[in-house]
């Protein structure tokens, strides 16, 4: 008998003719190799990171910087710009100079994209608003991956009874476009809040934009996992387990979940690139977020009446909207490319 400490090594052996960094190392670190080498996913990821650290030191830069703020009124108060004094609201750029328009761009600290409507700083905003809008977008992405994770794999795994009622729930909520639904569900909750029992959630909490969006993307998520649970639930090993005997439970955590996860992962930042456009459109009708708090949605709504005036009041939103897509679509692209097996990239170190 071989000793154990002399027994051979397999990867010894290998690193005879392989590099370290060439041997394989598990799926989950092969895909970070990947993703590693596009380029565009990771710019993707850095331009998120920064945007979330931006709208996280949102605070202390109304604090510190704009040294204003930005959910009070400042109608009747002045603001002092390189040494000048000048109105929030100044006259309007007509010839009788009737009316008022705001503040324009400064390019400096306090007021670096001007005044809305109301006097506001709208960096400020605009910061504070895109803590709202992506916390609604991260939060109802999460509550929709797992509920599509439940449902699809109880729906593929169990099959049968369980299939039918779980597919035809995800039917009906599909009929539904899914505007015209989150619209209608936001009109009932927001007007009247949600009573559960003994808990109450508030018209203005953001738990019901978050709720709300999280359920009407269900289906979309659900139906892909549960037809790959189908094709898991004949495969070899869950046969195996399934004839030795192995509870369905242990089943589903140890053999279903992790081979769905990385199809979970894909559709994260696409999921919640549909969130956050959502919740934008249900902020700009005044039936998501509600005031005084902000999102990119309600700041696009408060910059309509100043199209003409102000414009940038309602384009700095929508820029900050659509980097924050793109960003996530690249990035999910990416994710989808480093996780598929069939992918024909060289990992290299």
């Amino acid at each position: 008998m071989v000793p154990a400490s002399r027994a051979p090594n397999i990867k010894s052996f290998l690193l005879l003719f392989f590099k370290k960094e060439d041997l394989p190392s598990g799926p989950w670190r092969v895909a970070l190799a990947r993703l590693r080498q596009d380029r565009a996913a990771l710019a993707s990821a850095a331009t998120l990171v920064l945007i979330i650290v931006a709208c996280l030191l949102a605070p202390l830069y109304a604090r510190h910087i704009a040294g204003t703020d930005p959910f009070r009124p400042h109608l009747d108060e002045t603001v002092t710009i390189g040494g000048r004094t000048l109105d929030i609201l100044q006259p309007a750029d007509n010839p009788l100079h009737l009316g008022s328009a705001p503040l324009g761009p400064t390019w400096h600290g306090a007021y670096f994209l001007g005044a809305d409507g109301q006097g506001r700083d709208v960096a400020a905003r605009l910061l504070y608003g895109g803590r709202n809008s992506l916390l609604i977008a991260g939060a109802a992405t999460l509550l929709c991956l797992a509920l599509a994770a439940i449902v699809g794999i109880l729906a593929g795994f169990m099959g049968g009874v369980i299939d039918q009622i779980l597919s035809r729930l995800l039917d009906i909520l599909w009929a539904f476009p899914v505007y015209l639904l989150a619209i209608s569900l936001s009109v009932v909750l927001i007007s009247q809040g949600l009573h559960i029992g003994p808990f109450t959630i508030e018209a203005d909490s953001l738990l019901l934009p978050i709720a709300i969006i999280g359920i009407v993307y269900v289906p979309y998520a659900a139906r892909p996992v549960r037809g790959l649970v189908l094709g898991l639930a004949r495969s070899d090993f869950v046969l195996a387990a399934v004839a030795l005997g192995v509870p369905n439970r242990r089943i589903l955590v140890r053999d279903i979940l992790p081979n769905v996860a990385s199809t979970l992962l894909v559709f994260a930042p696409l999921i919640m690139a549909l969130n956050l456009l959502t919740e934008s459109a249900l902020s700009f009708l005044q039936i998501g977020v509600q005031p005084p708090a902000a999102s990119w949605g309600t700041i696009i709504a408060d910059g309509q009446t100043l199209i003409y005036t102000s414009p940038i009041v309602a384009i700095a939103p929508g820029v900050a909207i659509v980097i924050t897509v793109l960003a996530l679509n690249v990035l999910g692209d990416g994710l989808r490319d480093a996780l598929d097996p069939r992918a024909k990239l060289r990992v290299r170190s």
